[in-house]
């Protein structure tokens, strides 16, 4: 059976290193947003992680007449109300990395006590289906949501180097360790995105065998 294209509309190479791994076994060939210079992806500036991930699926879908999964993701962190949420990115300022992220995350929790140290990343699926490129709106497209969350705690100190984003800080009791340190087929496992994903894959195998190359 000829593989089929699916874009990953991401340009962050660790997030596109799990799709491919989690994605291996399908019939798919995984193109990412480093295949696609020239597609520019607008603002994630929903309220939702629901809401990104449609902007960037449907942006792409449209750009390359393709079939395209986008992802949201975000740390939810219950001392802080749920922040970052969907600012997770760019909690500390537009264009920070990892480490400022993580460290003012860190900042913040200083003074709170282990027990009230708790967290869960969440992350929502977006499959978008070109079926109407000419049409407005989402009438251009079927669409498909699905989202999955891993429950931990924020360490005191990055630990591990297995991962991006909070994974250093995001500490799992039930491994005792955090999310940068399991090895990358038990966090592609039980990781928010791969949760995620195990639910999607039913509906995704049914949509790629009926896609277009």
């Amino acid at each position: 059976m000829a593989s089929r294209k699916l874009v990953i509309a991401t340009r962050n190479k660790g997030k596109m290193e799990e799709f491919r791994a989690m994605l291996a076994d399908l019939p798919v060939r995984l193109l990412s947003l480093a295949d696609f210079p020239e597609v520019e992806v607008p603002p994630e500036d929903g309220d939702t992680y629901a809401a990104n991930a449609l902007i960037k699926a449907r942006s792409v879908a449209r750009a390359t007449g393709l079939l395209t999964l986008a992802d949201d993701s975000g740390l939810e962190v219950d001392a802080l109300g749920g922040q970052p949420g969907v600012r997770s990115a760019y909690f500390a300022g537009e264009g920070a990395g990892d480490e400022a992220n993580n460290q003012k995350l860190l900042g913040l929790l200083k003074n709170v006590a282990w027990k009230d140290r708790t967290a869960r990343f969440r992350c929502v699926l977006a499959l978008v289906k070109p079926v109407n490129p000419s049409a407005e709106g989402s009438s251009a497209f079927e669409e498909f949501l699905v989202e999955g969350t891993c429950e931990g705690m924020i360490g005191y100190a990055p630990r591990g180097d297995n991962g991006f984003g909070y994974d250093p800080l995001f500490y799992l009791p039930e491994f005792g360790c955090t999310v940068a340190e399991l090895p990358s087929e038990v966090k592609n496992r039980v990781s928010h995105r791969g949760r995620a994903l195990a639910k999607f894959r039913p509906l995704l195998e049914q949509v790629v065998l009926r896609s277009p190359d």
